[in-house]
C-alpha cells in the first residue's frame, strides 16, 4: 500500500477520533460522537517501561508513529509493575513518581497520535508482580494468606488493589494537566491481566470479586468503559458451553456470568491456540481457534447484549512450521472474522494483536512480535484491516 494511503488513513483516524469524547457503549456498539466506533489495534505492555527511562522513551512515539500510519487507534498496555525491577508500585501505596511520570508520557504521546489506550490494572501472572506480589505484600505484613489465590477474597490484598485503583484513577497527569479518570485518550479500564482462579474452579469466589472491584471503579470513574481481561474461558452459568474451552480446561471465571455484570462494558477474549493445545496438530487447532471466535461473538450477541473485543491474539515463530505466510495466513482469517461481524453490525468491534515492537527491541521478542519494518506482508494485512474496518458505515 503506498505512502499516501496511510497518511489518509493516519488523517482520518486522528480527525474521526480526535480524543475529543469519551468512548461509549450502546447495546452491542460503541459510539463515538454519536457515531458506531470500530479499533483495530495493538499490545504494547513495555510502554511504561520504556517511557520512564529519558534514554528509551523516544521508542513509545515512535511506535504511536507507526501505529497512525497504519491506522492503528487503540493499545492495550500495563498500568502496573508491582514490586519488580523499574516498579512503579514499590510496595503497598508507595509509587516511584519517574515510573508514574513514563505512564503520563505513554497517555500524553498516545493522544497526539490519535491512538487510545486500555490500561490494565494489575497482571494474573508473576510478571511484573502480578497478585503473587500483592499476596506476598500481605504476608510479609503478617496476614494470613496461603496462596496466590487469596488475592481475590482475603481483605487486606483486595484493598491494596482498591488502594491501587484510586491511585491511578485520580492520578494527574503530569504532562496533560488531566486526572486520569477524565482522560478522553483512555479507552477503558481492565481489572485484570487474565485472570484465573485456579483454587475455585466453581467460579463464585471470582464472581464476587468481579462484581466489587467493577462497582469500585465505576463508583469512582462513570466515564470511562470497563472490561474484565478475560480470556474467555466459559464456566458453570451455562456448562453446555465448556465444550468450547480448549481440552476441557476450567479457569474458575466464567465469560456468560462474569461479563453480565452490569458494571462491565465489554466483554474480551484472548486466543492461543499453541499454548492452550499443545500436542495437537494444526488442523485441530484451526479449528478450535474457529470455533471460539465464533461461539463467543455469538453470545456477546444473543447471551450478553454487548460488544466483544478480541484483545489479544498472535502467531509465534516459534510455533511448529511457522512461516510469515502461515502467519499472514493467521491474521487475515481472523481480521475477516471480526470484520464479518461488525460490517453486519454485530458485536464484534475490533481486535488487538500481540504485540508490536519497535526496532532494535530484540529483548522483548516473544515469537509474537511485529516490526512493522520487517514484516511488510503482515503489516500490509493489518493496515488493509484498519482500512476495512474504518470505512464501515
Amino acid at each position: 500500500m503506498g505512502l499516501q494511503n496511510l497518511v489518509l488513513i493516519a488523517f482520518t483516524v486522528a480527525l474521526v477520533d480526535g480524543g475529543s469524547a469519551f468512548v461509549q457503549r450502546n447495546a452491542t456498539h460503541f459510539i463515538l460522537n454519536g457515531k458506531p466506533y470500530y479499533l483495530n489495534g495493538f499490545n504494547a505492555y513495555w510502554l511504561m517501561y520504556m517511557a520512564s527511562d529519558p534514554s528509551t522513551s523516544s521508542k513509545v512515539t515512535s511506535i504511536y508513529q507507526q501505529a497512525s500510519q497504519h491506522g492503528l487507534n487503540v493499545a492495550r498496555t500495563m498500568a502496573f509493575n508491582d514490586g519488580t525491577y523499574r516498579a512503579l508500585q514499590i510496595s503497598p501505596g508507595s509509587y516511584d513518581e519517574t515510573v508514574f511520570k513514563g505512564l503520563d508520557f505513554v497517555i500524553s504521546e498516545a493522544g497526539k497520535y490519535g491512538v487510545r489506550i486500555i490500561l490494565s490494572l494489575v497482571n494474573n501472572w508473576k510478571s511484573f508482580g502480578g497478585k503473587s506480589k500483592y499476596v506476598e505484600w500481605a504476608r510479609e505484613r503478617g496476614q494470613n494468606v496461603s496462596n496466590d489465590d487469596d488475592f481475590f477474597t482475603h481483605p487486606v490484598v483486595k484493598q491494596y488493589y482498591k488502594n491501587h485503583i484510586k491511585v491511578m484513577l485520580s492520578r494527574n497527569n503530569t504532562i496533560t494537566g488531566k486526572i486520569y479518570k477524565d482522560d478522553q485518550t483512555i479507552f477503558a479500564w481492565e481489572l485484570m491481566n487474565e485472570p484465573r482462579v485456579q483454587n475455585d474452579l466453581s467460579g463464585k469466589s471470582f464472581q464476587v470479586w468481579v462484581n466489587e472491584m467493577a462497582a469500585y471503579v465505576k463508583s469512582l470513574d462513570s466515564n470511562h468503559l470497563l472490561e474484565i481481561g478475560l480470556e474467555g474461558f466459559y464456566g458453570e452459568s451455562m456448562p453446555q458451553k465448556k465444550r468450547f474451552n480448549p481440552a476441557g480446561f476450567q479457569s474458575g471465571t466464567d465469560f456468560i456470568s462474569n461479563n453480565q455484570l452490569p458494571q462491565i462494558d465489554f466483554a474480551t477474549i484472548h486466543l492461543y491456540p499453541d499454548q492452550w493445545l499443545v500436542g495437537f496438530n494444526e488442523t485441530a487447532q484451526n479449528v478450535f481457534g474457529d470455533e471460539w471466535v465464533k461461539a463467543h461473538i455469538e453470545d456477546s450477541s444473543d447471551v450478553l447484549g454487548k460488544p466483544i473485543v478480541l484483545t489479544e491474539f498472535g502467531f509465534s515463530s516459534k510455533s511448529y512450521e511457522y512461516s510469515v505466510g502461515k502467519r499472514d495466513n493467521y491474521f487475515e482469517k481472523l481480521y475477516n472474522m471480526i470484520y464479518s461481524s461488525a460490517s453486519r453490525g454485530g458485536p464484534c468491534a475490533g481486535g488487538l494483536f500481540w504485540q508490536l515492537l519497535a526496532g532494535d527491541m530484540s529483548g522483548f521478542g516473544d515469537g509474537y512480535e511485529v516490526i512493522f519494518g520487517e514484516s511488510p506482508s503482515t503489516t500490509n494485512i493489518i493496515t488493509q484491516q484498519s482500512k476495512n474496518m474504518f470505512n464501515i458505515k
